[in-house]
């Protein structure tokens, strides 16, 4: 086995942030590549021994070559259709480029890259092209790529089963677009996994070009009924109509779904091709037992396929601090930043009352205002926004990227503090901040709202809510308490922080 550490790129993204503990588990060394090192610091695997963690960007030639230094080999992972890229293309081929060249000027000795099928005798996606010509793009280099082609990825968190998943679960009847009808090979996760891994072992797949798909051949609308049956729902009624453009399609998607628009068009105009595996040479480099469409279904709604993702396609994507959220800055900095702050004092220690701050956004929801928050995320998804049906990865678990309904955890410091930042469309940046702190006879609980207003419509947006946060605020201080079954010796009330409690903390 290659001493040399292993390279992942996307390793806190879908297939990236599963790929990385399978590698290690198999003994190799990684190194993670992520653009938050916070975001990399918060994953299961981060303390590994045989892990290193590298801060950088593919767009940025410095840190990514930064990172690829004395590595033998790297599994190329990262795409740019995310709802802040307006031409991923364009990004997308940028990218490739210079990772063609980090690998290179690092003496690499293979490129693993996972990209999506190309249908033969049809006239390709847009999201499919970009995706096939940043495979053209590193095969063109000087390091040997192998070229891993797959369709739909069966797993949970996958954004493509995301898709399935609440198409079926929530609307009994579907019209649906022509591509309905379209074939598709799907693959379990675990068996992309399977082949990823093993193209280190072979080295004869380097420089080579796989398709990598499961046993079954079957139609989108075979697979809905599939996904219906091991639900134990009754068989949808779908009915293809010749009307819905994949604009159209994209729209109808990110209603009924978490997901936006904007990554939803791409993968709709995709679902028109015919998706199927061209050969089958890897079963023979790679072998591994193949699962069927049925069975992966089955392990996921069952738990086996894993009890709780440890990464979903809610967590890829950019984690930048607002600057105006920065510890140590002057408080004029950043322009005219509003906040609302109360706070309650609770008899019982920091630890027991944070076990219900880290609950936020599960089962329970806000803690209050469940309708105000619904019809805020709604509003927000009629907007084009995310909306607040993505609900958080775990109930229990929270790590530093998570999706919670439309926020985002930015920070966490264990049994101090939990600061979200707003992926709500709005005319500004919102960070929610909760924070504890010691506090005779136990704690102090503060919930913080800031907010950075853009022009007059940001203002009138604040002003607008701001007298329903006094109540929403206060209850959720309540509803935390009597959740913590701690008593209330003092408040809620409202107060003015301190720079240091309106602020990230330091690193």
């Amino acid at each position: 086995m290659n001493q040399r550490p292993v390279l992942v790129t996307g390793s806190t993204g879908y297939v990236g942030g599963r790929l990385v503990p399978l590698l290690l588990q198999r003994g190799h060394k990684v190194r993670a590549l992520g653009r938050s090192k916070a975001k990399l610091s918060a994953r299961p695997w981060a303390a590994h021994p045989n892990l290193q963690l590298a801060q950088g960007d593919v767009l940025d030639p410095a840190s990514l070559q930064k990172a690829a230094h004395g590595c033998g080999a790297v599994f190329y992972l990262v795409h740019s259709m995310n709802p802040q890229t307006k031409d991923f293309a364009r990004t997308d081929r940028q990218a490739a480029q210079n990772m063609a060249a980090a690998a290179e000027a690092g003496s690499l000795e293979q490129i693993v890259y996972l990209g999506g099928i190309i249908p033969q005798g049809q006239t390709m996606s847009h999201h499919l092209e970009s995706r096939a010509q940043v495979g053209r793009i590193l095969q063109a280099g000087k390091t040997p790529t192998t070229w891993l082609r797959a369709a739909m990825i069966l797993g949970s968190g996958s954004a493509s089963f995301e898709i399935m998943r609440y198409l079926v679960e929530r609307l009994p009847v579907m019209t649906t677009p022509r591509w309905v009808r379209s074939l598709v090979q799907p693959i379990a996760i675990n068996n992309v996994l399977g082949y990823l891994d093993g193209c280190l072992d072979e080295k004869q797949t380097a420089g080579q070009t796989y398709d990598i798909c499961g046993p079954d051949v079957l139609t989108y609308e075979e697979l809905f009924q599939i996904y219906a049956e091991e639900a134990g729902l009754a068989r949808r009624l779908i009915i293809p109509v010749p009307v819905l453009s994949p604009k159209l399609s994209s729209y109808w998607i990110h209603l009924v779904t978490p997901l936006h628009a904007s990554i939803a068009r791409p993968l709709a105009e995709g679902l028109s091709n015919s998706v199927t595996c061209g050969d089958n040479r890897i079963r023979e480099v790679v072998p591994q037992e193949l699962i069927s469409c049925r069975q992966a279904i089955r392990d996921i709604l069952s738990g086996r396929e894993e009890q709780a993702a440890q990464t979903c396609w809610m967590d890829a994507g950019p984690l930048q601090p607002p600057a105006w959220v920065q510890a140590g800055d002057a408080p004029y900095a950043g322009g005219n930043v509003l906040q609302d702050a109360f706070r309650i004092t609770l008899d019982k220690p920091r630890d027991q009352v944070w076990s219900v701050v880290k609950a936020l956004g599960a089962q329970g929801g806000m803690y209050h205002g469940r309708v105000l928050w619904q019809l805020r995320g709604l509003l927000d998804k009629l907007a084009g926004g995310v909306g607040s049906g993505r609900g958080r990865r775990h109930p229990r678990e929270l790590v530093v990227g998570d999706a919670l309904g439309f926020w985002r955890v930015l920070e966490m410091h264990e049994g101090q503090s939990l600061v979200l930042l707003a992926d709500m469309k709005a005319p500004g940046e919102a960070v929610l901040i909760i924070r504890l702190a010691d506090s005779a006879p136990g704690c102090e609980l503060m919930i913080i709202g800031r907010f950075l207003p853009k022009g007059l419509a940001g203002l009138a947006y604040w002003h607008g809510l701001h007298p329903f946060h006094a109540w929403l605020y206060k209850g959720m201080l309540r509803e935390m308490a009597r959740r913590a079954e701690a008593r209330i010796v003092k408040g809620p009330e409202e107060f003015i922080p301190s720079q240091e409690q309106m602020c990230l903390l330091p690193e």
